[in-house]
């Protein structure tokens, strides 16, 4: 047994309480022992919520154990029902009362209790808290659509239906969860996109749903996929046993959406719009909407090329950052992982397009270690990775749960869709620019403005040149030029043989780095790494040369 200061997943009985707090008319009747009560933290802490989960303990303690705890089950559900009197019922256990073995879940279906129960058989030292939510999400769906599926040997209904039903083509959006990485707002942007493509949404589930709305999930003509973490086992069941076709392409940045709306109108056999039509490999119409594109190929983005970006998140978000991080910013991606290794197969392939080993596991420590060995610029991660990076001196950026409660923000902040690529480069190009500020003010810092005291370029406030400690130096400036003697036309002065032999010090490599620096710093940059090489007798000024002025200056 290996013990652990933070994780990245709770228990599987976790996931199965972020699948009834996400939804309206469910409770879940959870046996436990004392203490096991806090992941109600997680949703009114971290997630804001008002409420705490729709959950009954039975809370048993130690010298409950003594006694008959089946009891004290069966006592706990009568009052729950009672009490609360759900749509539908969810019986588990925790990892603690699975020791016990007193199957709650078979208890509670022979009490005849008039709802819809669900038996939640969750192995607590074998699976974790995503699955639990999958396996939870995908029994519910099951249970609740048990007397409509289809008698074997029915023909599948066409994803065409709508037309000749007269009506407009509708979509179910499944995944989307509590104390998952904004999906509130994914589901609003997503809603608004499709409205805009004539598509209406069936049902979102589980986010905001009742037991009766997963009733009419066999209504839409397909199912989108939006997080297959939670929705891909019970997609994959729907596609199988009422043959609704599934949208796989998880909309998370601009060819990813563009490509999201491509299947989509293939899989509804709706026409293909003309600003989703692409020539010879340029963008679409609808790909310029989004400001992202413009803005990476701006001057303010181009210093960012190539800058190097770690990756470490649950498997949907790590894709989809490596993808938008390779092909839509120009960042190098030095490093690929998951913490979801129910999706390892996928993350596996996506860092080998990228010709990487993804690193997949589950201790933050091993992911580090990978960040530090790595040499990035940039970590994309979750609340974990914030933490390490922190550590490191590194620029990150959460794009993943798990998170904490900065990373719920109040405001509309999506990640999928046209605008989720707007807020996915301001949140991943800021922490950068933040670092090259960081930068410049160490370059920059024997200059007057940086001096203590300075307020404004009028020199209010400013130090007085008695006060900078070079009386010399300000009187030689105050004589002006007239100290300086004037050479001859087409003569060279010493100060050219200087200039000259200073710039013959510059590899390729060297300029190359240069040249990546912002136009207005450029030449204090060079000026400054001149001075560097010359007071070290350099005989050569390449990258390794100017990244050690830099590392000079800023200290």
């Amino acid at each position: 047994m290996e013990l652990t200061l933070w994780t990245y997943e709770g228990p599987p009985h976790v996931g199965a309480m972020r699948i009834a707090t996400s939804m309206e008319g469910v409770h879940y009747v959870l046996h436990a022992p004392q203490g096991d009560t806090y992941a109600d933290l997680l949703f009114t802490m971290i997630e804001r919520r008002g409420l705490r989960p729709p959950v009954t303990y039975t809370t048993f303690q130690a010298r409950d154990l003594g006694g008959d705890t089946a009891e004290l089950v069966q006592r706990s559900i009568r009052q729950a029902v009672e009490r609360f009197q759900p749509e539908a019922l969810l019986v588990g256990e925790s990892c603690t009362a699975e020791l016990i073995q007193d199957q709650p879940g078979a208890l509670a279906g022979g009490m005849n209790l008039g709802v819809p129960m669900v038996n939640l058989e969750l192995p607590a030292y074998s699976k974790k808290e995503n699955w639990g939510a999958a396996e939870t999400f995908y029994q519910l769906v099951r249970t609740l659509l048990k007397a409509q599926l289809p008698a074997p040997g029915t023909p599948k209904p066409s994803p065409s239906r709508w037309r000749d039903e007269g009506r407009r083509p509708r979509v179910n959006l499944l995944g989307p969860s509590l104390l998952g990485f904004r999906c509130r707002d994914d589901v609003l942007e997503i809603t608004r996109l499709l409205a805009e493509h004539g598509i209406d949404v069936a049902v979102v589930a589980p986010l905001g749903s009742r037991p009766a709305d997963l009733e009419r999930i066999p209504t839409a003509d397909a199912n989108v996929c939006l997080y297959p973490e939670v929705a891909g086992p019970v997609c994959s069941w729907l596609e199988r046993s009422f043959g609704t076709p599934v949208v796989r392409t998880v909309p998370i940045g601009i060819g990813a959406t563009a490509a999201f709306l491509r299947e989509l109108h293939g899989v509804l056999d709706l026409a293909l719009p003309a600003d989703l039509q692409s020539l010879e490999g340029q963008p679409s119409e609808a790909e310029r909407r989004s400001r992202l594109p413009w803005y990476s190929r701006s001057v303010d983005s181009t210093y960012l090329t190539g800058k190097r970006v770690f990756i470490f998140a649950d498997a949907t978000h790590a894709i989809a950052a490596a993808r938008i991080a390779s092909k839509e910013l120009g960042f190098q991606v030095v490093g690929l992982g998951s913490y979801s290794r129910e999706q390892a197969r996928e993350v596996r392939a996506a860092a080998a397009e990228l010709g990487l080993e993804a690193l997949i596991t589950d201790d933050y420590l091993v992911v580090e270690k990978a960040m530090g060995e790595a040499a990035a610029e940039l970590v994309l991660g979750t609340q974990m990775e914030r933490h390490s990076a922190k550590r490191l001196g590194l620029p990150c950026a959460v794009i993943s749960a798990p998170l904490h409660v900065q990373d719920v923000p109040a405001r509309y902040s999506p990640q999928m869709g046209w605008e989720g690529a707007n807020v996915i480069f301001d949140s991943w190009v800021h922490p950068l620019m933040m670092g090259l500020e960081e930068h410049l003010i160490g370059m920059f810092r024997h200059d007057f403005e940086f001096v203590d005291g300075h307020r404004s370029h009028l020199g209010d406030g400013a130090p007085a040149a008695a006060g900078t400690g070079e009386p010399e130096a300000a009187g030689t400036a105050a004589a002006g030029p007239a100290a300086d003697p004037v050479p001859a036309p087409g003569t060279t002065t010493a100060a050219d043989a200087v200039r000259e032999a200073l710039e013959s010090l510059w590899t390729a490599d060297g300029e190359a780095e240069l040249a990546k620096i912002p136009f207005f710093v450029r030449g204090k940059v060079r000026k400054n790494t001149e001075a560097f090489a010359r007071e070290r007798g350099l005989a050569r000024i390449d990258a390794e040369a100017l990244y050690d002025a830099k590392a000079h200056f800023s200290r």
